[in-house]
């Protein structure tokens, strides 16, 4: 048995399917962004590819929390 997704992820199969690109495409237009701060890029995701706020808070959460992990910020 496996475990529910939860936290950011639990929202990527609605956000593939709503908006028909996979989260590494999403991923990779956040971390290209000239934009830093976690709500600047999530105005930015619902202003300029009209994702709902819900949607783009998830994905930025998700990416900000992996690149510090990762160390990249």
């Amino acid at each position: 048995m496996t475990d529910a997704v939860k936290g950011p992820a639990s929202y990527f199969p609605s956000i593939e399917k709503k908006y028909g690109r996979p989260i590494a495409e999403w991923q990779e237009a956040i971390r290209s962004s000239p934009l830093t701060k976690h709500m600047e890029l999530v105005d930015w995701l619902k202003s300029e590819h009209g994702l709902g706020h819900g949607h783009a808070n998830a994905l930025v959460a998700h990416t900000l929390a992996e690149d510090k992990a990762a160390g990249a910020v």
